[in-house]
């Protein structure tokens, strides 16, 4: 190439608007090349232009027609445009991005589909990464020097201001501008909708922050924790102080050394089964397939496991039922549970035993035959018509199998980070549960019922994602429940007590203690999650009721 082609080339990369109407076919030919050489799988529309000097290392590309990427562009992930699309010089698009039609994104700017995590038991660069992805509808202006985190849904007919960091999601129309980005009015010259009010999560937040070492504290009877005062020590309630201490304080209670907490923890392991039983209670009799089928030390499969996971630590043994355990006698135990009359038992025990099998793989002793037969029986099982396992009754409606299926797809799906069927009947499901006022009527929620409609419908919404509008399967009425929930979530905090776990025959009452504080603050979080407010908490959940799935190393 010579110098004259080598300066049109540079005119083109900086200016590929003007390549199709006065590129030479010597330079049309040269594009063609550089599009077919890019790696990963990729898909170019016609009239597009790639220029020579962006580094574009997609995993997956589509670049609808009449679209171009810039000079010194840098692309990775999955991008997919609409037509009309335009990556100007030195953008930066990472992760997972999807945009509509008529797009176009200044220079310098950094659409980041992607995020590391920030758990202090590692350094920065060997935290695991996640991808909520980022989604921008049609006719968007995206101006120069503008940074969209990971998550967020930009609507359509959207202009984002020069130098904006867009944190949360934009609904359509919208003109908005400044770090944090803030709607300023609408491009139809309408006043712009307020903001939601993030101030009474903030002073909630900083309110149970401000209480959460008096509230540890008041369920420490000198040697053990309890859930309450007055109450017998537990397993759960040091668990849940641990919980406590690492949600609002990030630290460890502080009656106990970490080194202390790791050390009672661990040592309730029986090192035969790998089993916690309760404190001062033996542990039930196995089944014929080793494993136990009920009581108190399933959960704490659960509860301990992620105690220790928060302290730095793991269990010191495989569970040894779960890791020894074959394909077959998993299956028999899954036919056999019952699925008609008692789903919630059923979830729950493959909670704890697809949790222990996770925690065996730290060990590198679990089977993982055992594993993929779990996954594929609940795969081939599942009802496409409710999404769920198990069948409502007149007598108990929807209970059994809603509050099943979250315990079920928490230790599996969603502990594997993997995706739940039929979410969208899911969701169907689940907001027919939410209607029925024997569970959910006025003053008669508890923890586990709001939680258990709550995870659900925060599971499936994420991987539905949202429409080009910010609008996803039925967001309108999830939204509309999740505020309800979280105003009468807040309601019940009592000040240097905590939250009730609430009323019913399940659970410890209505009565402050740690169980129900520990339910009801990420609780608290998916409602929020759910209405696009959560950073404004302050917190996310790590332990037993984490969005994300747990490591698998220490």
């Amino acid at each position: 190439m010579d110098q004259q082609q080598q300066v049109l080339v540079q005119h083109f990369d900086h200016c590929p608007w003007l390549f199709t109407e006065s590129a030479s076919e010597d330079q049309r030919l040269a594009q063609r090349e550089r599009q077919e050489a890019i790696a990963g799988d990729s898909e170019i529309g016609e009239r597009c232009y790639v220029a020579e000097s962006a580094a574009v290392f997609p995993d997956r590309l589509r670049l609808g027609d009449d679209s171009y990427i810039a000079a010194h562009a840098y692309v990775t992930g999955e991008l997919t445009t609409g037509s009309d699309c335009t990556l100007n010089p030195f953008t930066t698009v990472r992760g997972t991005v999807v945009l509509g039609d008529g797009v176009r994104i200044g220079a310098h700017t950094s659409l980041l589909g992607f995020n590391h995590s920030m758990t202090p038991d590692r350094p920065v660069f060997q935290q695991p990464l996640t991808s909520s992805g980022i989604k921008v509808g049609d006719d968007v202006w995206i101006g120069s020097h503008v940074v969209v985190v990971d998550g967020v849904t930009i609507g359509d007919h959207c202009v984002i201001g020069a130098g904006a960091v867009v944190t949360k999601d934009l609904p359509a129309w919208t003109m908005a501008a400044g770090n944090p980005a803030r709607p300023l009015r609408d491009r139809r010259g309408v006043p712009a909708a307020p903001a939601p009010q993030s101030r009474p999560l903030t002073r909630f937040a900083d309110t149970a922050r401000a209480q959460a070492a008096d509230i540890i504290a008041r369920c420490w009877d000198g040697g053990h924790y309890v859930d309450r005062p007055g109450t017998a020590p537990t397993v759960r309630a040091h668990c849940d102080a641990v919980e406590i201490a690492d949600l609002l304080l990030r630290s460890v209670p502080g009656q106990l050394s970490a080194d202390e907490h790791v050390r009672r923890l661990g040592s309730l392991q029986e090192p035969d089964t790998g089993l916690v039983p309760e404190l001062g209670k033996p542990l039930p009799t196995a089944d014929a397939d080793g494993f136990v089928g009920e009581g108190e030390a399933l959960y704490h499969i659960l509860s301990v496991g992620y105690a220790l996971d928060l302290l730095g630590s793991s269990f010191p043994h495989p569970v040894r039922g779960v890791r020894e355990m074959t394909a077959p006698q998993l299956v028999a135990r899954l036919k056999g549970m019952p699925w008609h009359d008692g789903a919630w038992g059923a979830g729950a025990w493959i909670d704890a035993w697809a949790t222990a099998a996770r925690w065996n793989l730290r060990h590198g002793e679990q089977d993982s035959g055992a594993l993929e037969a779990l996954f594929g029986w609940l795969l081939t099982r599942n009802d496409p018509w409710s999404g769920m396992w198990g069948s409502p009754s007149a007598e108990a409606g929807r209970l059994q199998v809603v509050n099943g299926y979250y315990r079920l797809t928490r230790g599996s799906f969603a502990q594997f980070g993997l995706p739940v069927p039929h979410p969208e009947r899911v969701v169907d499901s689940v907001l027919d549960h939410a209607r029925d006022p024997r569970y959910f009527g006025s003053g008669r929620e508890n923890a586990c019922n709001v939680l258990d409609v709550a995870h659900p419908l925060w599971l499936c919404t994420r991987q539905l994602g949202t429409g080009t509008g910010g609008e996803g399967y039925r967001t309108a009425e999830i939204r509309v429940w999740a505020e309800g929930q979280l105003t009468a979530a807040l309601s019940r905090w009592r000040d240097g007590k905590g939250f009730g776990f609430g009323p019913g025959a399940a659970g410890p009452g209505l009565e402050p203690g740690l169980q129900g504080t520990e339910m009801w603050l990420a609780i608290v979080w998916y409602l929020a999650d759910l209405l696009g407010r959560s950073d404004d908490l302050g917190y996310r959940p790590r332990g037993v009721h984490r969005p994300e799935p747990p490591r698998l190393i220490n």
